[in-house]
């Protein structure tokens, strides 16, 4: 055996223990996809089942800490798990984040710069902690905890900051979103080209910025028309895109497993 083919095998041992999904343009699809079921499902629960802000809020801290103790728990990545845990997360922030801008009386600014400040303070602990911060090899607890902590916050925050853009900047749902999906370009294009910048920062930036786009695109299908949505229902909207994203998921595991078998040694 080479060296060459001993590294190679060390890289994808690496890559089958880590717990978390390599950073293609599918998972960013996903990611969006989640976010806008988020936004949605959140709604649904604290509007359109009327049970508020704070009650939702802890129906869905009950499910955040039930699939991530199954995340945990896990030994390597496992796509229902991990996208479980993301969807968490979405509806953890979406009803966190209106409990703090509209019941505590925040307001979409204060909320937005204290949740960027607990974003940044969260890095900054993982990486006084561990020495560097993680994005695409979760492997010790250590890291897999402030990995989740940083998506429960970054998410929070990206709620928050959709609707300040749709809102106090007066953009409205449609235009919020185009602009959200403008500054996520900026950051694909520097991670392509911008070689000095860190990949870990840029994947941050994008993770933040996906979910106010995936808010605003939430509410462009479910907020009444009069406010520039489109009235579609919370809960059958939430499904389909549901739906959408269990087939893209299961397509991108089916091909992952394909590659791996055409991969593999044959016997002989």
């Amino acid at each position: 055996m080479t060296v060459r083919t001993e590294i190679t095998g060390q890289q994808d041992s690496a890559a089958w223990l880590s717990k978390v999904p390599e950073a293609t343009a599918v998972f960013w699809l996903v990611k969006i996809l989640a976010t806008t079921v988020g936004e949605t499902g959140g709604d649904a629960l604290s509007m359109s089942f009327h049970l508020g802000y704070a009650v939702a809020t802890l129906v869905f801290l009950v499910y955040f800490a039930v699939t991530l103790t199954v995340q945990v728990r896990a030994r390597r990545y496992h796509p229902a798990a991990y996208w479980a845990v993301v969807i968490a997360t979405t509806t953890v922030g979406t009803t966190t984040s209106d409990f703090l801008d509209r019941t505590a009386g925040l307001g979409y600014v204060l909320s937005s710069a204290l949740l960027f400040a607990a974003v940044l303070i969260v890095l900054a602990l993982w990486r006084a902690a561990a020495g560097r911060i993680e994005y695409d090899r979760i492997v010790r607890p250590r890291d897999e905890v402030f990995y989740w902590v940083t998506i429960l916050v970054s998410n929070t925050l990206g709620t928050a900051l959709g609707d300040f853009a749709a809102d106090s900047a007066g953009l409205g749902f449609e235009r919020g979103a185009l602009a959200f999906a403008a500054l996520l370009l900026v950051v694909a294009l520097a991670w392509r080209f911008a070689k000095r910048v860190p990949v870990g920062v840029l994947f941050w930036a994008a993770y933040v910025l996906t979910r106010p786009l995936g808010a605003t695109v939430g509410d462009t299908l479910t907020k009444p028309l009069a406010e520039g949505g489109l009235n579609l229902n919370r809960v059958s909207a939430s499904l389909t895109i549901l739906a959408a994203m269990a087939v893209v998921v299961a397509l991108q595991h089916w091909k992952s497993g394909e590659r791996g078998r055409a991969a593999a040694p044959s016997a002989d």
